[in-house]
Parts: structure tokens; sequence; C-alpha cells
């Protein structure tokens, strides 16, 4: 299963992974990705990493301050435009359908996410293209508003290539920036105040300031943490694993649902990005993408030829069979399931799967302290 696969993390400003930089997970330096957009700077962190490159650190100094957290997607960015604050939205995209890898019980996670995770989620799974974006203004853990360029095109905020962890807040003129809108100081009332539809549309991420922003959960676990893990999971699950108590990679684990990513995986990355939906431009993508570790040199490098993020189903002959061993073992053992058990799913699952839109509105109503 996951073990034989490894995790490498790229950004850029396109969706297109030919055009990424690998991004040095737990190192301190950012990353800088330029556009015609904006200017970013960027670090991700992963609790007990163990993917390319390989000298990256298993963990990093952030950890201390989020115990709790299992990743981080940190990044100062200074758009080249205004955009307005309705139309700047951040989440999850795909770019094939994905319609047919949900697994039972996704509308209950789904409702699990928009309650602990961000309550302003709007999207479409059932799409050809799944999407499920929020307002950055609400989406994010983190938001510090900073000052515009000087003349020299510094910005504040930026502390000369050692780690910055961004928090809550800005600096003076950024503040006053807050204060003058009416946004509340603390994560949870910021948060809150971005969901209505009237404040969103009153506020401007202008060009030429600088935004700090944190996206960090403890959920998505990509490490195989212990199923002791601080959450229960008194849902059954089909996974053999689980069954019999061992640990499993890569699992969505929510308050009273967990998730086998693998199970369920179809072969694209998981893709984060920001954008303006009004226009439809692409601003950063953040990805993670799976390879197999046979497609990785010794040297860490990804072997030329190798596609990934592509869907399974789509690839060679030769090349599904190479995942399918990997995935389900060379006897194919797990690779379906029992006729009994996709009755029970059924019925577990009810009406869930007729739907054929999941949509979040974000009126302001809901409670995120």
């Amino acid at each position: 299963m996951a073990h034989n696969y490894i995790l490498q993390v790229t950004a850029g400003s396109s969706y297109d992974i030919k055009h990424h930089q690998i991004v040095p997970v737990n190192q301190p330096t950012p990353i800088t990705i330029t556009s015609p957009h904006l200017i970013a700077s960027l670090n991700v962190r992963i609790a007990q990493y163990r993917g390319l490159p390989p000298t990256s650190p298993a963990t990093s100094p952030y950890f201390t301050q989020h115990p709790k957290d299992q990743y981080s997607i940190s990044f100062a960015f200074t758009l080249n435009e205004d955009v307005n604050g309705d139309d700047l939205v951040f989440g999850n995209d795909f770019d094939h359908p994905i319609r047919d890898r949900l697994p039972p019980g996704f509308g209950t996670a789904f409702k699990i996410v928009k309650w602990v995770v961000d309550p302003g989620l709007d999207g479409d799974v059932y799409a050809d293209k799944p999407y499920l974006y929020g307002a950055a203004g609400s989406s994010v853990n983190a938001l510090w508003v900073g000052g515009k360029s000087d003349e020299k095109g510094e910005k504040e905020g930026e502390d000369g290539g050692e780690e910055k962890v961004w928090e809550e807040g800005g600096s003076e003129e950024g503040m006053e920036v807050r204060h003058e809108k009416g946004v509340p100081d603390s994560e949870a009332g910021r948060k809150k105040w971005f969901l209505g539809e009237e404040n969103r549309k009153s506020w401007t991420w202008e060009q030429g300031r600088c935004y700090g922003v944190d996206f960090f959960n403890p959920y998505l676990d990509f490490n195989g943490i212990s199923l002791s893990h601080s959450f229960p999971c008194p849902l059954p699950s089909r996974n053999p694993e689980i069954k019999k108590g061992k640990n499993t990679d890569f699992a969505l684990r929510l308050p009273g649902f967990t998730l086998p990513i693998m199970k369920y995986w179809d072969g694209q990355g998981l893709r984060y990005v920001l954008k303006n939906r009004k226009t439809d431009e692409v601003l950063l993508v953040v990805l993670f993408t799976l390879y197999l570790k046979e497609d990785v040199g010794e040297d860490g490098v990804v072997k030329d030829g190798v596609e990934g993020g592509k869907p399974i189903a789509l690839l060679g002959e030769g090349e599904r069979e190479r995942h399918r061993r990997a995935i389900f073992g060379t006897d194919g053992e797990g690779e379906e399931s029992s006729g009994e058990e996709e009755e029970e799913d059924e019925r577990s699952d009810g009406d869930e799967g007729k739907e054929k839109k999941v949509e979040v509105g974000g009126n302001g109503d809901d409670d995120v302290d």
C-alpha cells in the first residue's frame, strides 16, 4: 500500500507540474514564486516527514508551537493587482473526476470538514473537474496583514531567509487596515467576519500590500500515526489494516471518522490552490504527489519520463499493473471487496450517492468559535 510510495511536494503559479519548484519540506528558508499576478514566499511543513527530497528534516521547530497539527502550508504574498475579498479563494481542485472514487460516508465526512475546518467551503465534487473552495479570508488559520512595498521593493514581514511562522494580526499599518474594515483581531472572529458576503465584498486584497497566511490542521495524516490518535474512530471500516489494529498510511482523521486514503486514491495529486474565482486566474498552487518508490533514483530525483499525479486509469496497461501491485499486493489481495461488503456500504450510504452537488453557503451564521 502506501509504503510502496513516496511523497513529493511542489509549488508554482500554475497547474502544470513541469513548471513547479520542488518544495524543501521542513526547511526554514522559503521558496520564492513569481508570476504576473503575485510574488510569494512559501514554506511547507509536515510532521514525521519521510518524503522527497531525501535531505528534508523529519520535522520542524514549527511543531513545537503546533504539537497537534500534522502539516502547514504557510506563505507570504503580494498581489500585482487588487482582488476583491469575495473573489480570492483557497481550496482543493482536480483535473479529472473523482465521483466514482468517493467513499461510503463521504457526505458525513464533508459535514465534519465543514464543521472543524472551513464552514465557508463551497464546490462540486461530482463535476468533471471537481473543486472545493472557500473564501481565503475565512479558510486560512492565520492572517497577518502588513504594509505596502517601500521604494526599494522590500516587504514587511520578511525575515531575511529565516523561518517565519505567521500568526494572526499584522504590522501597525496592517492592523489599521483591519480595524478600519471592522475585521476582528482574533482568528475565530476574523473567520466568522469573512463568512459574511457583505463583509467579504467590502474587503480588498490590495496590490502591493504584504499578507502572511498559514493553513494547518491535525486531520490529514501523511505518515500513518497510530489509531490511538486523539480522535475516536467509531465508524466501522472495511480496511483490513484498520480492522487488525495496524497503522495505516495517508489517512484523513476527522472527529468520529477515519478515511484510509489509499483505498480510494485514483492517482491524482492533492492540490491546494489560491485563485481569483472571478477571472479564474490561478495565483499559487501547492501540489502533494505520490510516486512509486521504484520510480525514484538513489539521488532522490524522480526518474525521467515518470508522470506523477495522473489518474491510474489513464496510464498504459503496464503502468496500471505496477500500481495495482503496489496498492493491493502481488496476489491482488484486497483489490476487490466481497459482494456482501458492497451491499452493506450501499445500505449504510443511503441516498447519499444520489447527490449531484455539494454546496455550503457562507452566510455568516456558522459558529466557528
